[in-house]
This record gives structure tokens, sequence and C-alpha cells, in this order.
């Protein structure tokens, strides 16, 4: 097909406004994001939705004393909230995932993650190949999985790796450093460095990824967000009164953490991130990378099981009855079963 010629209309033809009507039934719809909170018991992780989002969505599922009882199985809720700002309406769907690795044998206990999220993209895939497909398939596919991790300020947890190896091939993987207050600035920079170390030795995907159809201001913008990741935040719904102002923050002994103070954690790139400019790119790299690629080995598994089921029927010998078939041979039937 040949190059097609631009040509500027000599009058006001009007299709300029198609963004406009685009914008306009978008609004109407509304937006959704699916997230997901992956990580060990303890580490804020409903606290830390709740400050993103400045609304209380989610409540603690953590321990608060020794006498509450241990999770014995990965229970997965889901939390749905409409947040609207400035006319635009959001349905943000939270999972979130009780902590795992408190148990003597953590053996699998990433199953029911796994489970969940490729659960989701087969109930799509479902609703997508019926005959009468509904007009706008509501999608429950996971869209970003914040996992977090626990300040040690050493490495990985060995738990850590399995459970990334498992959930980066099939979702987008933000790592973010929950309570990075417990950590001096030199600990947190060397803590950061061998994090991103150990994701590229055990060849794990961290999100953003790279693309050849990204421009030139998009591959800065995902460049300057890998020198930040993972994220080191601090989450807090408590409002603390500095130099007048109520901010929201943690108070300690040496002094007031101000989640939104760049100085003191990198929450506010998180926000910015998740919210102002990758949202939609997290949206799409699902659609596009993860569930593109779970249903492309579900179609080709079930061409394959269709050829293996033909190839069987053809080999089944002819009825005795039908034509052609004279003195032909048959397996005699097995004897009756008693009681059947």
């Amino acid at each position: 097909m040949a190059t097609a010629e631009t040509v500027q209309p000599k009058t006001y033809v009007g299709f300029d406004s198609i963004t406009s009507q685009i914008e306009k039934k978008l609004l109407k719809r509304g937006f959704q994001f699916n997230v997901m909170c992956v990580g060990q018991t303890g580490l804020g992780k409903s606290t830390l939705i709740n400050t993103l989002f400045a609304s209380h969505l989610l409540d603690s599922k953590g321990r608060t004393s020794p006498t509450e009882p241990i999770y014995q199985t990965t229970e997965i809720q889901t939390v749905s909230h409409v947040v609207e700002e400035n006319g635009v309406r959001l349905q943000l769907n939270i999972v979130d995932t009780p902590g795992y690795g408190d148990k003597v044998n953590n053996e699998r206990c990433w199953d029911p993650v796994v489970k969940y999220i490729k659960d989701q993209h087969s109930a799509y895939l479902r609703k997508e190949l019926t005959a009468q497909r509904e007009r706008h398939i509501p999608d429950t596919r996971i869209h970003c999985c914040l996992f977090f991790i626990q300040p040690s300020g050493h490495s990985l947890k060995p738990i850590d790796v399995v459970v990334l190896k498992k959930l980066t091939d099939i979702t987008n993987i933000v790592p973010v450093i929950a309570k990075s207050d417990a950590l001096t600035p030199d600990e947190l920079m060397g803590f950061k460095e061998r994090i991103r170390e150990e994701f590229a030795a055990n060849g794990l995907k961290m999100y953003p990824y790279d693309s050849e159809l990204l421009d030139e201001d998009e591959r800065m913008m995902n460049a300057h967000v890998r020198s930040i990741i993972p994220f080191a935040v601090v989450g807090s719904e408590n409002e603390i009164i500095v130099d007048g102002k109520a901010v929201r923050g943690r108070k300690s002994r040496w002094g007031v953490i101000n989640v939104e103070n760049e100085n003191h954690c990198e929450f506010v790139s998180l926000r910015n991130f998740l919210t102002r400019t990758h949202l939609q790119d997290l949206i799409e790299t699902t659609s596009m990378i993860h569930y593109e690629t779970f249903r492309a080995k579900q179609l080709l598994s079930l061409k394959e099981s269709n050829q293996l089921q033909n190839q069987a029927d053809r080999s089944r010998p002819i009825s005795p009855g039908m034509p052609g078939n004279a003195g032909a041979v048959y397996p005699r039937p097995a004897p009756a079963v008693a009681g059947h």
C-alpha cells in the first residue's frame, strides 16, 4: 500500500474535535484501575493504599497483638471504590493479599496470588470469545502489582525472589520499600542498589519496560523512574501539625516524617508515577503484553487439543453397520461388571 500523502484542508472541516468527542465519551463511561498489593505481613500495605488515594479504602489486616491468629491460608479480598476528582470518575479495585511467609512451611504460598491473576485473564478471554459479547467487557485484570519489600537494608529474602519469579511474567511489578524511614539515607541508597542488582541477576522484570514504540520524552521519563525504583515510601493516614499546617505523617522521637515531603521519602514520586504519568500505560501494558501472552498460549493450547481430538476421531474404528465395512473384525466388548 502506498504511503498516504498529508493534505492540509483549505477551509476548516472540524475533525480535530475528535479528541474532545473521545474525551466526552470516556468521561461519561469513567475509568478503571486494578491494583494488587503483595508482600509480607506488617509492611503497611493497606496504609500505603489509603495514603496514595487520600481516602480510607482498606482496613489493616495485620496482627496487632500476640494473641491474634496467624493467617493459615492466603485469602484474597477485593475492595472497590469510585473515586471522583474534578469530574473524572475512577473505579478503583484494590486486591488485598494477606502477607505471606508467616508460617513455618511457606511452600507454594504464592499459588493463590498467581491463580487469581490468571483467573482474571481467563474470565476476560471467555467473555471475549462468546458469540454475543458485551460492548464493554468488565476488566478485572490486574494492571499494577505493588510488591512490598521489608526495609532490612540487606537484600531481598529468598522467598521474595521466588514469589517475584512467579509474578513478573504475568503482571506489572512495581517494587516499593515499605516503612523506609527505618533506614538512613546511606543505608537506603545501598539497599536500593542491591535490590536492582538482585532483580537483574535473577532475570526479574520490573515496570516500566523498554519499547521501540516509545518516543524520546517517554524514554527519558522511564529512565528517570528506573533510577528511583524501588520507591522508598512511608504511608500514614494521621495528620500532624507542622509549622501550623496539617500534614500526613509519622512522629518519632527524632522528629516528624512528612509523607509528602520529597526530602523525607519518595511517596510523591510513587503517587505521580501511578496516577499522573503511567496510569494509562499500566492498563495498556496489561492488555497488550501480559494478557496477549496469556491469550496466545490459551488459544494455541486449544488448537493443539482440537487437533489431537480430530486425530483420535479419525483413528476410531468404523461402525459395523456402515457400508463398505463387511468382514471387519472388532474387539469383543468387556464383560459387564456386577452392580453396573
